[in-house]
Order: structure tokens, then C-alpha cells, then sequence
């Protein structure tokens, strides 16, 4: 099938296109980006006047959840969300069940990915064995088997011995390792931010310092190692300042916040919501909105959801012993939009950067995917649109959102991979 992209403002940081173009796809690669392409060369049209066209966006930290915990997600609805969400390609992060932590779980979750047919899925393998930081798991043969960095997120890395030498280690295969960065001894029994609010509602709280002691010690490690530290969902402004000051040195060090830690602040949890219950927590406001200064001057290299979706009754309980996280796939577009282009004035082309280009790189995908050759990979959306999220109309299989029934500004509408054509559908669009 031959596809054709109409009136599309393409935002390309890599090739540095900004402008009004025509593409065509010839079964599923990039023929020609040129002005006023033929319709008749297409059998389908896609007027994408007063759209975005990008490469296609890249999901960082999400979680798939197989094998292990299919009720709340397989590999082929998690796949159809983020296509249905803006995405063309996503990680799987390594807590399943069993633990990513050897080529052959790699291989079953790639082979799975792959027959699912939406979204690409590219591996991230533990960095201990069972995410039980004691030794490191087989970072390298997960490597041959197509690994792209190493977390054992939902956990920190347990201590700084194993840290550096997982630091070490991944040096000789160029790939990064995330960190879930939390000191658990000062958060255990906590459910939200720590400060006024957790005092008022009478909640335990995690504090920003359990975020800023493992950034603290691994930025520490990095830089005497000389490796690639990533810190994942990053939730604090001294945090995000040590940061800051570890690339001004030099060092390698990048990072990724969420949609909703730049959308919310800690005063959510008011009406006890669990929808609003994740880790890292949000925080104050002066937090959120040091995470979107983060964004504007580029210390803070993604925008990445943490995609976890749960059962309804793992959140339909009390808020102490409910489960950690939220969906991101099919609301971070809208949510990102609204937030940081329309009340904050944060161009399009860092949007793209954060949510396209710049995670794609740290994953090792090559640059330029919008040219002419290319596997189409692309990803357009509506800056004008405004939707009601609506979460019965996701392709996940879970529905933890805090975004159900808020109306946003802009939104995901075609995600393109290949031949694969997806129409998004996340609301009522206005």
C-alpha cells in the first residue's frame, strides 16, 4: 500500500527539517518528502494540515508486565496502547515475572513483541540476578540477545559495589544503566510526597532526600568509573541541580521525567485517590515546576511515561496498600502538550526532542528515522485538538489514570510503523 502524508509541518531535530511537506510511503518506507506529491501516486491520504509529523515517538521506561502479571498487560495490548498512544517504540522494562535476567526471557519478550506486530519493543535486562542486588546478572549475553541498558527499576541498584560494577561492566557495550533511584530505608510504608500535604491527610511520606542520595552516590560512581548513568522518573529539584552540574563537568549523565510529574503536584492526593499513588511520588509544586525548567534549558534529556499498568484491584482499595504506578501510554501525548506547550511555552522541537530523537539515541536507534529509504516510523499529532480522555477506549488492559475525564489540549492521531497505520483514539476529541 502506498501511503501519503499531506500538509504535515514535519519537525525533525535530526535533519533540522521545520516546514510544511508531503511524504510518501511506499509499502512501508519513506519514498519521497518533497512539496505537492501527487495524491494519485497514494491508495491512502492523510491530510495532516495544521498537524506535527515526527519520527516516531519513543517510550523510554514502560512496563509490559510479560511474562508474569498478564492481567494487567500482555505484550500485544501494551503494544497496541502505545501505538494507539503516539509511540512506535517502546522499552520493557525488566520487573516480570520471571525477572528479565537472561537471554532467554530477553528472547521471549522480543519473539513475543514481534508477533504482536504494533509497537517495537526493545528489551531492558536486569542488573542483578532476580533484581535481588546481590550479583550481576548476564548483561552480556542479554546484549547479544538485544538488550538496550540494564535497570533493576521498580528497585535501586542495592548497593554502590554493584553499581560500579555494573557502571563498568556496561561500559563495553556502550549501553546505559537506569536508575530506580530511591534509598528504601526511608520510604518503606510511604504512599506520597513528604511535607504539608502527606501531614495534613495523614498519609506517610517519601522524601526528596531518598531520591537525592542514590542520584548523589551514583553520579559519584559515574564519574570515577567514567561510564553512562541514566536516572529514570526523575522527581527532584536538587536532584535535577545535581544533575545539571554532572554534565556541566562532563560527565555522562542523562535522565527522563514523566508526564505527571510535570502535570501534578502532591495537593492530588486530597480526595485519597490511588490513581494519584506512584514512585517516585509527586512532589511539591516547587518540584514540578524546577522539572519543566529542567526541560526547557536540556538538562532533562526525556519525556518517558513508566507505563505500569495494575489490576482494578490492586487500585480500587485503600491508598495504604494499594499498588505503585499508572498507565502512560495513551495519555502522555496529550498530557505533555497541554502542560508544557500550551501553559508553558516550550517549543515543539524540544517536545520532539525529548519524546522522538533523544530517547531513541540512548537507546541506540539511529538517527534520522524520517528520511527517504527509512523504515517509515513516524508519528503525527494535533497541537489544536483539545480531548476528553476517555479510558475505555484504551487498547491497555488496565485503566489506572489520573487523566480519566480531564480535558486536554492536543493529541496523539496517527502513529505509523512500517505498514502499520494506527488511528489514535484516547477521547472525545473537541
Amino acid at each position: 500500500m502506498n501511503l501519503l502524508i499531506k500538509n504535515g509541518h514535519i519537525i525533525n531535530p535530526d535533519s533540522g527539517i521545520d516546514k510544511v511537506l508531503d511524504i510518501l510511503i511506499v509499502d512501508g518506507r519513506v519514498d519521497k518528502i518533497d512539496v505537492n506529491l501527487d495524491e494519485s501516486m497514494a491508495d491512502k491520504v492523510i491530510d495532516a494540515g495544521n498537524m506535527i509529523v515526527a519520527p516516531g515517538f519513543v517510550d523510554i521506561h514502560a512496563h509490559l508486565r510479560e511474562p508474569g502479571n498478564e492481567r494487567a498487560e500482555t505484550m500485544e495490548s501494551g503494544c497496541k496502547a502505545a501505538m494507539n498512544g503516539g509511540f512506535t517504540t517502546v522499552t520493557a522494562m525488566p520487573n516480570t515475572n520471571p525477572c528479565m535476567d537472561n537471554a532467554a526471557i530477553v528472547s521471549l519478550v522480543r519473539e513475543k513483541a514481534h508477533r504482536a506486530g504494533y509497537a517495537k519493543v526493545c528489551p531492558v535486562g536486569a542488573v542483578s540476578k532476580g533484581r535481588e542486588g546481590r550479583e550481576l546478572a548476564a548483561i552480556g549475553e542479554m546484549v547479544h540477545e538485544g538488550i538496550v541498558a540494564v535497570s533493576d527499576d521498580g528497585s535501586p541498584v542495592a548497593t554502590a559495589e554493584l553499581m560500579k560494577k555494573a557502571l563498568e561492566y556496561c561500559q563495553l557495550f556502550g549501553i546505559p544503566v537506569m536508575e530506580h533511584a530511591e534509598e528504601v530505608t526511608l520510604t518503606r510504608g510511604a504512599v506520597m510526597n513528604e511535607g504539608f500535604m502527606s501531614t495534613k491527610l495523614g498519609l506517610k511520606g517519601m522524601p526528596t532526600v531518598a531520591e537525592d542520595i542514590v542520584v548523589a552516590r551514583d553520579i559519584i560512581l559515574n564519574r570515577y568509573v567514567r561510564g553512562w548513568l541514566h536516572v529514570s522518573h526523575l522527581s527532584s529539584a536538587y536532584s535535577l541541580d545535581m544533575i545539571r552540574r554532572a554534565k556541566e563537568r562532563g560527565d555522562r549523565v542523562t535522565t527522563e521525567v514523566t508526564p505527571h510529574h510535570l502535570f501534578f503536584n502532591d495537593s492530588r492526593l486530597e480526595q485519597f485517590d490511588t490513581n494519584f499513588v506512584m514512585k517516585p511520588p509527586v512532589r511539591v509544586e516547587a518540584d514540578r515546576l524546577s522539572m519543566i525548567e529542567g526541560i526547557k534549558d536540556g538538562t532533562i534529556d526525556c519525556i518517558a511515561t513508566d507505563h505500569a499498568p495494575h489490576p482494578h484491584e490492586y487500585k480500587n482499595c485503600e491508598i495504604d496498600i494499594c499498588a505503585f504506578g499508572i498507565i502512560g501510554f495513551e495519555t502522555a501525548i496529550s498530557a505533555v502538550l497541554d502542560v508544557l506547550y500550551h501553559r508553558y511555552d516550550v517549543p515543539l522541537k524540544r517536545i520532539v526532542e525529548c519524546m522522538s530523537t533523544n530517547p531513541a539515541k540512548i537507546i541506540g536507534m539511529k538517527d534520522d528515522r524520517l528520511r527517504v529509504g527509512a523504515k517509515a516510523d513516524i508519528t503525527v499529532f494535533s497541537t489544536g485538538s483539545e480531548v476528553v480522555i476517555r479510558p475505555e477506549r484504551f487498547k491497555s488492559r488496565s485503566r489506572n489514570t489520573p487523566f480519566k475525564g480531564m480535558k486536554l489540549k492536543g493529541c496523539p492521531v496517527y502513529a505509523i510503523s512500517g505498514t502499520r497505520v494506527v488511528r489514535c483514539d484516547v477521547g472525545e476529541v473537541q
